[in-house]
């Protein structure tokens, strides 16, 4: 609502107790026919004097001529102090009209002052409503996300401490096997000292102790007695040439007959 400034409202309320240009001119026209009006009456009465004085017909022509322009002059002035009337009257609307602006423009002031009163209430209870609601609002997201990154934190360190775990159960495996492998490299070197004798490649014991049975020496082949010329015959080149091989597991028992599958010739 539009206020009026209090510079203006005083300029208002001192423009509409002056007195209007109106009520002036008629007050000035009700002045100058009463003084005329007042001389006029002084010349009467002076004509009057003589008139009785003289009693001649010149002296009562100039009393009868006063007394009609005093009567013209009274009915100026009464005419002068009825435009007077006429313009305080008017004058009267005007101050009524000032009057009436200048309650309307104070209570206008008072009722815009109160709304802003109303209006700086309403804002702060508005606002006071406004801050919970949002607080409201902004806990219960707060909430979600704490419940959220809790979570996330859970599933980092249940993460995190099974590859620790897993990390720890490799280290001790690896340290494990480095300690058997240790042990077995402080073991080896004492096993092998009494036999190693000199340096170089160890004799096989399988070579050295079985020996495989196969194509007989060259002396005792020679030692044999010649045989006759010709074919030999297939059943006795062949009892000649191959011998049955060694059987391997442990040896049958004397006296009985070995049952199954007959053992593989050696190739």
């Amino acid at each position: 609502m539009a206020r009026v400034k209090k510079g203006t409202r005083a300029k208002r309320a001192a423009s509409a107790t002056e007195e209007s240009p109106a009520v002036a001119k008629a007050q000035k026209a009700v002045d100058s026919a009463t003084s005329s009006l007042d001389a006029q009456m002084d010349r009467v009465a002076k004509a009057k004097a003589r008139a009785q004085k003289s009693n001649s017909a010149t002296a009562k022509t100039s009393l009868a001529n006063a007394n009609s322009k005093a009567k013209d002059l009274r009915a100026k002035l009464s005419e002068a102090k009825m435009g007077l009337a006429k313009a305080k009257a008017m004058d009267a609307v005007r101050l009524a009209e000032a009057a009436a602006k200048e309650k309307v423009e104070s209570l206008s002031e008072s009722l815009s002052s109160k709304a802003d009163k109303e209006l700086a209430a309403a804002l702060k209870a508005f606002e006071a409503r406004w801050v919970k609601t949002k607080e409201k609002a902004h806990a219960k997201k707060l909430k979600a996300a704490e419940k959220k990154a809790e979570a996330k934190v859970k599933a980092a360190a249940k993460k995190a401490a099974a590859k620790v775990k897993d990390l720890e159960k490799k280290a001790k495996a690896k340290l494990k096997a480095e300690a058997q492998k240790a042990k077995k490299a402080k073991k080896k070197p004492a096993a092998e000292a009494p036999t190693a004798k000199k340096p170089g490649r160890p004799k096989k014991v399988a070579e050295t102790t079985a020996k495989k049975a196969g194509r007989p020496k060259k002396a005792d082949a020679e030692a044999k007695p010649a045989k006759r010329a010709g074919r030999p015959k297939k059943a006795v080149a062949a009892a000649a040439t191959k011998k049955a091989p060694a059987r391997r597991g442990r040896p049958p028992k004397a006296g009985t007959a070995r049952r199954g599958r007959p053992p593989k010739k050696a190739t």
